[in-house]
C-alpha cells in the first residue's frame, strides 16, 4: 500500500477520478504527520515501560497544581489523549507505584488520584525527551512557520468544535 501522498493522489486520479476532486492533499499530509508523531511518541514512552494512556495520566497529573492530585473525572476530562479504560490504566499505574489512590475528603465514595514521587520523577524524565523528539521532527519549520501552523490548526479546531 502506498504511503506517499503523491502516489495516493495519483492512484485516486487514475482509478477513482470521480472522487479525486474531493481529496484534500493537506488533510492527507496532516494525518500522515499525526501518525508519524503518534508512533514516535508511543515508541518513546514504551522505552520507559509506559503505554500512551499511562503517559497521558502521568503528564496530566504533573501539570495539575501541587500536590498533583485529581479526581478520576477531572483527570479524564483534562487528558490530551483519552482512555476508554481509565480504571484499568489507574490500576496499572498504582501497581507500578507511579500513582496512589487516596480517599476523597469531599466524597467518601470516591478516591482521588495522586502522583507519587516515583511517578513525578518518571514523567519529568520522559517529557523533556519527548519535547526534544518533537523539536527535532519540526526542525524543518521556522519559528514563524510553526506559529502560522498553530494558528491554522486553532482555526480548524475552533470551526469544527463550534459545529459539533
Amino acid at each position: 500500500m502506498a504511503n506517499n501522498i503523491n502516489e495516493i493522489l495519483q492512484a485516486m486520479d487514475d482509478n477513482w477520478p470521480e472522487c479525486a476532486d474531493g481529496v484534500s492533499p493537506a488533510l492527507l499530509r496532516l494525518l500522515q504527520v499525526s501518525n508519524l508523531f503518534h508512533n514516535q511518541m508511543e515508541a518513546l514512552v514504551a522505552s520507559f515501560d509506559l503505554q500512551r494512556a499511562e503517559f497521558s495520566v502521568l503528564s496530566t497529573l504533573r501539570r495539575s497544581p501541587v500536590p498533583y492530585c485529581l479526581s478520576p473525572t477531572v483527570l479524564y476530562q483534562s487528558m490530551i489523549f483519552s482512555s476508554g479504560g481509565l480504571t484499568k490504566v489507574l490500576n496499572r499505574l498504582s501497581q507500578a507505584a507511579l500513582i496512589e489512590r487516596i480517599d476523597n475528603p469531599e466524597d467518601k465514595r470516591s478516591k482521588l488520584v495522586l502522583l507519587t514521587s516515583k511517578g513525578k520523577q518518571l514523567i519529568e524524565t520522559v517529557m523533556p525527551k519527548l519535547h526534544q523528539q518533537e523539536r527535532h521532527g519540526l526542525s524543518v519549520l521556522s519559528a514563524d512557520e510553526l506559529q502560522q501552523l498553530d494558528a491554522m490548526m486553532q482555526r480548524v479546531l475552533a470551526k469544527n468544535k463550534s459545529t459539533n
